[in-house]
């Protein structure tokens, strides 16, 4: 029996003469399950927030839509967020991953790890297509170090000559990298991109061959746009893939809560690096 149901029951007998005292040792039941009244809910804005995020973010686990609420100035704890989701059924599955042998050869180490904004630089391409089955091929950009996504350029086909368009708007932007890091497809492979580079002083590194995980920002910061934004929405056309990336390239470096950079974004990442580099040393 259900407290409420004890509840209606005393009730009941009350009606009929019993006190509440007697009635609640007849049917054994506590007073105080008797007497309790129900709290207002104190989470019913919250609830609606949560929803609101999940509904337009569906890919936030609830430790990143944790971030944004304490972000947005709410006074609550990651334990309680992931309580109001689970009864929302708001969980995402989680992905199963493979069973691998217990003996494993130790993998090659990430070629020169960045140590600061513009150190090393690391891209790679995603594929897509539109909705009349024209390809999309995406070619994306990050900052090893802030882990900033810097462009996605879209378009039908990527050549070596289109790369090095897209790295020259870069470098006159950002200033070129030390180090470009990249895997040994042919747009970064080509003569033509590999002298472009040794013009500008800056030394390609390349990824050992099957070793994606050398890679791993740029294949993570691929694997969001796609979950985020390529496999929510259809394209008409290249334009407007390409406003639609560039929104969530914003969205990426301005707003959307980084893990591995204490649920900062990476440009407040990068704000207080840079603000920790001029800080006075004190003696």
């Amino acid at each position: 029996m259900t407290p409420r149901a004890r509840r209606d029951a005393v009730r009941f007998l009350v009606g009929q003469g019993l006190s509440e005292r007697r009635a609640c040792r007849v049917l054994a039941v506590a007073r105080s399950t008797v007497q309790y009244q129900a709290r207002p809910d104190r989470n019913v804005a919250l609830r609606a927030r949560i929803g609101e995020l999940a509904e337009r973010h569906p890919r936030y686990g609830y430790r990143r839509a944790w971030a944004v609420l304490r972000r947005e100035g709410w006074a609550v704890n990651v334990k309680r967020v992931r309580r109001l989701r689970q009864q929302a059924r708001l969980q995402g599955r989680k992905a199963s991953r493979r069973r691998r042998g217990s003996a494993r050869v130790p993998p090659p180490p990430v070629p020169t790890r960045a140590t600061h904004p513009g150190h090393v630089w690391t891209y790679d391409f995603v594929q897509d297509r539109c909705l009349n089955g024209a390809v999309l091929k995406l070619l994306t950009v990050l900052d090893a170090f802030t882990r900033g996504c810097l462009v996605i350029q879209v378009a039908t086909s990527m050549p070596a000559m289109r790369v090095l368009a897209v790295l020259d708007r870069l470098f006159g932007r950002h200033g070129a990298p030390r180090f470009p890091r990249g895997d040994n497809g042919p747009g970064f492979i080509a003569l033509a991109v590999q002298s472009w580079l040794a013009r500008h002083q800056t030394a390609t590194l390349y990824i050992d061959p099957g070793c994606p995980w050398q890679n791993g920002y740029i294949e993570s910061v691929n694997g969001t746009l796609r979950e985020e934004c390529l496999n929510m929405q259809a394209f008409a056309s290249v334009a407007e893939a390409q406003i639609q990336a560039e929104r969530f390239r914003r969205h990426y470096n301005e707003q959307r809560p980084h893990s591995r950079l204490a649920y900062r974004t990476p440009a407040e990442f990068k704000a207080d690096w840079l603000a920790s580099q001029s800080a006075p040393i004190r003696h």
